[in-house]
């Protein structure tokens, strides 16, 4: 019989002998289509249009087994199982990720819910296969509990830290979840909701995985506000059949001038996808416009600099809104985005926004990290090391180790926040600090040591307090002295998870120094009543003993203990006195 997984109200396929054992692959009608190819035609056809020659026995097989493995178990619609790996692989391959990605895909959920065990998987289908499995594989709610949901986001970030491939799949899954949420209880639905918009939209931002961005914030708006998702639906709906019509004008004068100046360029119309209207219109819909709900994209057939050729040329139909041009190809986002942007005004008097790149930018605006990893091919796992637009990454990975679970996941969604500012050294080196960041952040970003030495700072040539908040563009060259040292103070100045972190833990070094300073002179005092000579016991290792023979590691630890009353005096005395 097939047993029932409580934790999962899934079928676990049944264990013989005490051990799992796959049953034997169904034999195909001579003559007959093969199912399990059957199954996977599209996600084959997805594949083989990015990998014209991938071998496809990898797929084949990966699919088999998940299959057999998950047989007999249900997703809440009702659907058998294998349909959502298979959902997940046919994103992954719907924006061309590899055959290693698609394989683990297919598997993810194996050796969490079947007892398919990791090492059974690294034999079967290798290593690189295994890591991302592993990666994306939940921590037993059991044994960890209430730290299961924080610990298993910090394994994803470990594991995200050696092969970012793990993170994409998690994003894919989640959006799988996300288009079949209806079928969970509402409860659920919100708690899944909330977190993808807290920690998993905003790391798709970060990699700059704008498809599964958008489509993610607006499933979870549909599920946490079901009646302003729905609001606003309607809104771009009616707005949007008029688009043809208003921007006609504006595509008209922007080709005449495209001609003009010699470029040839792709004019879109591009909608806002619907949690970014909500965000800066609210229940303020009625009336909502064309040029409200949507933009324009110009895909420049062409190099960077005609990019600048282009938004001359728009600038010439268009009159301009001062202030309003944005360039993210000289100063590219924290995720590599690059793009101009700018804002005009219609003919019929409506501002709207223009979005300018080359056809070579798309990809990365769209797809991100997805780009990157797609080029690198068979090093995949290994290429994107060391590059600028993970540096939120590194810092993450700084501070994580020392967060405990209780205070991970809120500290990871204060340090996903959205919101990013790029400021620059004096040496013209970029550093990327979230919106709200201070000139002490900015020291902490630059190592620990400048940050522990912070006394202020020079903005843009002026002399500035520790607590200016840095800006886009601003230089920042800190000011430092050797005897500085973090103070109760810098809590309320720094904005950023890394900076609080350190701070916290230097106080509490500070604290726990300051306990055995006093500890230890209290001894000392009471020692020398009795004519024992603290330094000698410790010369000779007498009060390491002491503190081993009463539990503590070192003898700094007995010290504070003492002052802090967890230790008596007259106890500690009685162990270096002798009668």
């Amino acid at each position: 019989m097939a047993t029932l997984n409580p934790a999962k109200g899934r079928f676990r396929p049944p264990v013989r002998g005490g051990r799992f054992r796959l049953p034997a692959r169904r034999r195909v009608a001579s003559g007959g289509p093969d199912p399990v190819r059957a199954a996977l035609a599209p996600l084959l056809a997805a594949h083989r249009a990015a990998y014209p020659g991938a071998d496809e026995a990898e797929l084949l097989h990966g699919y088999e087994v998940a299959e057999r493995l998950h047989r007999g178990q249900l997703r809440k619609s009702g659907a058998p199982y294998i349909t959502h790996p298979l959902a997940v692989a046919m994103i992954l391959a719907g924006m061309g990720l590899d055959t290693t990605t698609l394989v683990a895909a297919l598997l993810h959920d194996t050796v969490e819910d079947t007892p398919y065990t990791l090492g059974e998987l690294r034999a079967e289908f290798g290593e690189e296969v295994a890591v991302l499995v592993d990666g994306v594989t939940k921590l037993d709610g059991e044994r960890w509990g209430d730290r299961a949901e924080a610990e298993t986001f910090r394994k994803i970030v470990l594991a995200a830290a050696a092969d970012l491939r793990v993170l994409v799949i998690k994003l894919a899954d989640r959006l799988h979840n996300l288009r079949t949420l209806g079928f969970q209880p509402p409860h659920k639905r919100a708690r899944i909701a909330k977190a993808s918009h807290e920690l998993l939209v905003p790391f798709a931002e970060r990699l700059g995985i704008h498809v599964l961005k958008r489509e993610m914030d607006d499933l979870a708006f549909a599920a946490r506000l079901p009646e302003q998702h729905a609001a606003t639906g309607e809104a771009v709906r009616q707005a949007l059949r008029e688009a043809d019509r208003a921007f006609a004008p504006a595509t008209e004068l922007i080709g005449a001038a495209l001609a003009e100046h010699g470029v040839a360029a792709r004019v879109q119309i591009r909608p806002s996808h619907l949690y970014a209207v909500h965000q800066s219109f609210g229940g303020d819909l009625a009336g909502l416009r064309p040029c409200e709900a949507a933009r324009l994209l110009l895909l420049v057939d062409g190099a960077e600099r005609d990019c600048y050729i282009t938004l001359g040329a728009v600038h010439s139909a268009l009159h301009p809104v001062a202030g309003q041009v944005r360039d993210f190809i000289a100063m590219p986002k924290d995720n590599l985005y690059r793009s101009l942007h700018t804002r005009v005004i219609s003919p019929d008097g409506d501002p709207f926004e223009v979005i300018i790149r080359t056809e070579a930018m798309h990809p990365v605006a769209e797809h991100g990290i997805v780009a990157h990893i797609r080029d690198a091919g068979d090093d995949a796992s290994t290429a994107v090391a060391g590059r600028r637009d993970l540096v939120w990454l590194s810092r993450l990975l700084a501070w994580q180790s020392d967060a405990p679970s209780g205070e991970f996941l809120d500290r990871l969604r204060t340090d996903l926040a959205a919101g990013n500012v790029a400021a620059f050294t004096t040496d013209g080196d970029i550093v990327a600090l979230p919106a709200g960041a201070t000139a002490l952040d900015f020291a902490y970003a630059l190592n620990a040591r400048t940050g522990d030495r912070c006394i202020g700072a020079v903005v843009n040539g002026r002399l500035a307090p520790m607590s200016v908040q840095v800006r886009s563009g601003n230089v920042v060259e800190i000011l430092t002295d050797p005897a500085g040292f973090p103070s109760e103070d810098w809590l309320g100045i720094a904005a950023t998870v890394t900076a609080r972190v350190h701070i916290q833990q230097r106080l509490t070094l500070r604290r726990a120094e300051e306990a055995a300073d006093a500890g230890r002179r209290r001894l000392y005092r009471a020692l020398a009543r009795r004519d024992v000579d603290l330094l000698a016991a410790e010369a000779h290792g007498d009060s390491l003993a002491v503190a081993r023979a009463l539990g503590y590691a070192e003898i700094n630890e007995m010290y504070a203990a003492l002052d802090a009353g967890a230790l008596a005096l007259d106890d500690l005395l009685a162990r270096f006195v002798r009668p």
